[in-house]
């Protein structure tokens, strides 16, 4: 099975996956060096910065890239150069980081005092961080739409590969001040932009500026479902700092496990490119017997990842977060059992999520995650013990995402997308490729 979805990988994966597969690595040395080298409150402010940054960066500035890179494959296949393009993009990119960059200032007190134990330093580490991921997202853009995968791979590994040294140099020169851990989250990403900068300036050309629609006809529906399936994924660290102030042990083990609980995702993150462009295909052909066939599999294998994770999880985790994050030993297997099932439930959810999308039927990915996230939040809201809470809201609103997903499919079958004008199959295809690099 995983042989004939790696026939549909496009030219230039490997080299994108080998640059994620650093990444992630670094994500996972990032934090252990962090865990070891910081106090549990310190550790906390980091894991509540980390979850921030990630939510919303990887919720708004995929959608960017992925456009980008739709508009500039275009019309690459008609000779034409990206610049036109990127700068329409960089401009996108540059009015979603002033709305946030503005929201962040404004609630600036409140994030200090709520979220970062009164260290306003913190708040600006956070906005440092939100324009490198602007500034990566929007240039990958151009690198993926020009098939410059080798150079697109770069960028993750160099982002990866900084990551790891500045962190191993805190670590050894015995830094304990949480603010230099969170910068390595700007620095390195703004260091990969420039390694990787010249094929972009060197391709960028000029022309006539691209029109407004070209570029925000589907930015809207991709963003929402972007921003709430990071939500889905993300808030619990966030929710504990909100829900007792006081428990940073808490924060910063969620934090750990939760890392440890979603390694399958980083797996599925190298597959979801070969799975999109084979049932985008099938649905478009009217094959809807493959369609069928492909997405099965693809179910098939996601809980064969999902529940080996979960075994592992359950049984190891409580004593792996401990050895290599030095989290305090405040969650038990109960508590990896539950965010095992939601990670699970969430690896459903991004499959089914790619079936809807390569049907065209962004709406309907948009409508399952908004009715998600409302089920996570009703759940956060019931009187139990935080931790408890926030782990069931994982668990819960990845479920109810997917079901609401399957429910979705099976009402309306695998019609087939038929491109409409201006929109042929690698549009819809190119719309559709998320994942949080």
């Amino acid at each position: 099975m995983m042989r004939r979805l790696l026939h549909l990988v496009p030219p230039g994966t490997v080299a994108v996956g080998g640059g994620l597969a650093l990444l992630g690595l670094a994500s996972y040395v990032h934090l252990a060096v962090a865990g070891h080298a910081l106090d549990r409150a310190d550790y906390s402010s980091l894991s509540v910065l980390w979850s921030i940054v990630f939510t919303l960066g990887i919720g708004v500035f995929i959608p960017v890239e992925q456009e980008v890179a739709r508009v500039v494959a275009a019309r690459r296949s008609q000779g034409l150069p990206p610049g036109p393009v990127l700068a329409r993009g960089a401009t996108v990119a540059a009015a979603v980081l002033a709305v946030l960059v503005v929201a962040t200032l404004v609630g600036r007190q409140a994030l200090t005092d709520r979220l970062f134990a009164g260290d306003d330093t913190m708040v600006a580490v956070l906005i440092g961080a939100l324009v490198a991921m602007a500034v990566a997202y929007t240039t990958r853009g151009v690198l993926s739409g020009l098939q410059l995968f080798p150079w697109y791979g770069t960028q993750l590994g160099v982002d990866g590969g900084v990551r790891i040294a500045l962190v191993a140099g805190l670590g050894v020169s015995g830094v304990t001040d949480p603010v230099w851990y969170g910068a390595v989250l700007v620095v390195a990403p703004l260091l990969s932009v420039l390694v990787t900068l010249p094929p972009v300036l060197r391709a960028v050309g000029g022309g006539l500026p691209v029109a407004w629609g070209t570029l925000l006809r589907g930015l809207g529906l991709l963003t929402v479902s972007s921003l709430l399936s990071q939500v889905v994924v993300n808030i619990g660290v966030i929710n504990v700092r909100l829900l007792d102030p006081a428990d940073v042990a808490t924060a910063g083990a969620l934090l750990s496990a939760l890392v440890l609980v979603r390694i399958p995702l980083f797996v599925f993150g190298s597959m979801q490119a070969s799975l999109l462009p084979g049932l985008a295909t099938t649905a478009t052909t009217g094959d809807v017997a493959a369609f069928h066939r492909l997405l099965r599999r693809a179910l098939g294998v996601v809980t064969a990842l999902g529940v080996a994770g979960a075994v592992g999880a359950v049984a190891l985790g409580p004593w792996l977060v401990h050895r290599l994050f030095d989290a305090p030993g405040v969650l038990g297997h109960g508590d990896f059992a539950w965010l095992a099932v939601g990670t699970l439930a969430y690896l459903w959810a991004m499959v089914l999520g790619q079936a809807l999308l390569a049907l065209d039927r962004h709406r309907a990915q948009a409508v399952s995650w908004t009715i998600g996230v409302t089920a996570l939040l009703a759940v956060t809201a019931v009187p139990a013990p935080v931790a408890l809470r926030v782990e069931l809201a994982y668990a819960v609103g990845s479920v109810v995402v997917a079901a609401t997903m399957a429910v979705l499919l099976l009402r309306r079958g695998a019609r087939p997308a038929t491109p409409t004008p201006g929109r042929p199959l690698d549009d819809v295809v190119a719309t559709g490729v998320s994942g949080g690099l």
